[in-house]
């Protein structure tokens, strides 16, 4: 049986790493985004490579009816549904004095609902096609320690790593197992943006922002997307079966328990 996986936020950085490596291991993969254009340059590249695996699919997650329409349409075209991965999300950089509703709200309804709608539509497609499957959520470094200005950010990641225990425990009863995932520090764009306002806000260049994120790092260097991907192909596949409600730490050394 050919595994097939929902991605979202695979328009680019981790997402679309993880859609490539996935693909690369014989899984079929929705690429999942707000942009179309980005998701169909992400899927083009795949298809070129796996002929057939790669659907592109535009969808807000932060419409609960996108999600669930998104989920058929991948099932209508692969003829089945086994790994929901909830990756997309935001990371606004505000002090906390500076928080507003706006930000606050922004960063819940991609960030948290995203994931539980995520998670809703996957587990009634896992049901409805009379199997279980698995679902891998997107936390971070900073939903395990507290980072300055990340406040907002932070918040939703923590939130992420309950939900994560919760339906790990709600849903094994369907053979539904859910993990999550924690990126340390990401060459990605959205990383890049990050240090950049950081560095902003502090009057500072943007190598002084990075720096910021990449001190403490055991390894040394930052993370590759490709170093995540690899981290989130073992959650996907049957080597991680017996594990639920748990977080894979992908930082390179930054967070330990």
């Amino acid at each position: 049986m050919t595994e097939v996986a929902f991605i979202t936020g695979a328009g680019q950085g981790i997402g679309e790493a993880i859609a490539k490596r996935l693909a690369d291991d014989g899984t079929k993969v929705a690429i999942v985004g707000r942009t179309l254009s980005k998701v169909e340059r992400v899927a083009d590249e795949i298809n070129a490579v796996h002929p057939g695996f790669a659907l592109p699919v535009q969808a807000d997650v932060a419409n609960r009816e996108e999600v669930f329409a998104g989920v058929k349409e991948t099932i209508d075209e692969f003829g089945d549904l086994t790994v929901m991965i909830n990756n997309a999300g935001v990371a606004p950089t505000t002090p906390i004095l500076e928080v507003d509703e706006e930000t606050l709200r922004w960063a819940q309804d991609i960030n948290v609902n995203g994931t539980v709608w995520g998670i809703q539509a996957a587990t009634e497609a896992f049901r409805d096609l009379g199997h279980g499957g698995k679902i891998i959520n997107a936390t971070s470094q900073a939903g395990v320690q507290g980072n300055p200005n990340l406040t907002v950010y932070g918040s939703t990641k923590f939130a992420i790593r309950g939900i994560t225990q919760t339906t790990a425990k709600e849903l094994a009863e369907f053979g539904i197992t859910v993990n999550a995932f924690a990126p340390g520090i990401v060459k990605t764009p959205m990383m890049y943006d990050i240090a950049h306002e950081v560095a902003q806000n502090a009057g500072k260049d943007d190598d002084w922002g990075m720096a910021q994120f990449s001190e403490g790092i055991a390894l040394g260097r930052l993370s590759t997307a490709e170093d995540v991907a690899a981290g989130v192909a073992f959650l996907a596949g049957p080597d991680s079966n017996y594990m639920t409600g748990q977080t894979l730490i992908v930082d390179g050394g930054m967070v330990f328990h």
